[in-house]
């Protein structure tokens, strides 16, 4: 857990990172062959959460860069978590 904390808490770039991964895997499977028996848009969804997170957390940092308890983290990552998984599954079964 502190390994995600220290990833993505704090750090909108990373988490940008991490959306724009999904968003091109979902236009990796969305162009190819490989698109045409799986569910890509299951992580265009993914690709678009992260991206709203990351805008969060650059809002967060800016309005209260002083934040040390973060309660809005215990909704957002099992959310976020649920979703990755989910669009994975949905994309490469």
């Amino acid at each position: 857990m502190e390994l995600l904390a220290s990833l993505f808490v704090g750090k909108p770039l990373n988490i940008l990172a991490l959306a724009v991964l999904f968003l091109a895997g979902y236009l990796a499977l969305r162009f190819t062959a490989l698109g045409i028996t799986q569910h890509p848009r299951s992580l265009l969804i993914a690709s678009t959460v992260w991206g709203l997170y990351a805008a969060w957390e650059w809002l967060v940092q800016i309005k209260t860069p002083e934040a040390n308890i973060r309660v809005d983290l215990l909704v957002m990552w099992p959310v976020l978590a649920i979703l990755s998984a989910w669009a994975l599954f949905r994309a490469f079964r």
